[in-house]
């Protein structure tokens, strides 16, 4: 087994962040995990006496999150990997949206996950060793109508973990976007925010969205535990990857996103070209 690391991982509750954890205990890390609750840190801990530790923090309390990990470096030891997890869906067209519906998206899915890494980067810089894996999606890199807000997060969470990881580079400290694609989580059920419909234009486009999203949730191809296998190995190498796509599903988009972007890019060249001095 490699070295054992501490792991700082946002969301420890359901999906991805439960998935990582218990993988990361069996692997023999030690785990510190963020809850909502005392109930829901108690759980987690009960999970090894001696390798899980929970702290009860929302990652939107901002003025918090500095004091939590100054702890967690004094008490449980030096963060090797933070792990930004936390995160939620909004389902809802844009039009039909309120402005607060996509602050709410952006606080919790940009500015948590940038404050938890400016809380954690002075330790890791200091030691010059670390790594950082943000948590994003398919939705980072493609779109669809009805998840507007979302994807916009996503979207900027790609672009800061690729422009902070060339900052950090000369410190020894790794960056990794993880884009996801369908995974049987909570991610289309309970955990994600619904913006009531009322513009009947949009029901052409957004209703059958919706509803094969509904018919898929539960029956998603991707294992949120092999998901979390792939992450200890990203964790684990020697490079990490500076994005890391799971899913064949989110391969596949991906790729026909590229290729039609650079059919669009040859079409228009000549125009590109044009505003040259």
């Amino acid at each position: 087994m490699e070295s054992s690391k501490i792991l700082l991982i946002t969301g420890v509750s359901s999906g991805f962040g439960r998935a990582l954890a218990q993988e990361a205990l069996a692997a023999g890390h030690k785990v510190v995990g963020t809850v909502r609750s005392v109930e829901a840190k108690r759980e987690f801990e009960s999970l090894s006496a001696d390798a899980a530790f929970a702290r009860v923090l929302d990652v939107t309390d901002f003025d918090a999150i500095d004091g939590v990990v100054e702890e967690i470096e004094a008490s449980v030891g030096p963060i090797d990997v933070l792990v930004n997890n936390a995160g939620y869906g909004h389902e809802g067209v844009m039009e039909e949206s309120p402005l607060a519906e996509m602050r709410k998206q952006f606080d919790v899915n940009v500015f948590g996950a940038v404050a938890m890494m400016k809380a954690v980067l002075p330790f890791m810089r200091a030691r010059r060793r670390g790594h950082i894996l943000n948590i994003t999606s398919m939705g980072g890199h493609i779109t669809m109508p009805g998840i507007t807000y979302y994807c916009g997060s996503k979207f900027a969470l790609e672009g800061i973990s690729e422009a902070l990881g060339k900052e950090v580079k000369p410190f020894g400290i790794a960056v990794t976007a993880v884009a996801p694609g369908s995974f049987r989580t909570d991610w289309a059920g309970r955990s994600m925010r619904r913006t009531p419909r009322s513009i009947p234009d949009y029901d052409a486009i957004f209703d059958p969205i919706r509803k094969a999203r509904e018919e898929k949730s539960g029956k998603q191809l991707g294992d949120p535990q092999k998901a979390a296998r792939a992450m200890l190995a990203a964790i684990a190498a020697d490079r990490p990857p500076t994005h890391l796509l799971l899913g064949s599903d989110a391969l596949g988009l991906v790729r026909d996103k590229l290729s039609t972007l650079e059919d669009e890019i040859r079409a228009w060249e000549s125009v590109t070209v044009s505003t040259d001095c």
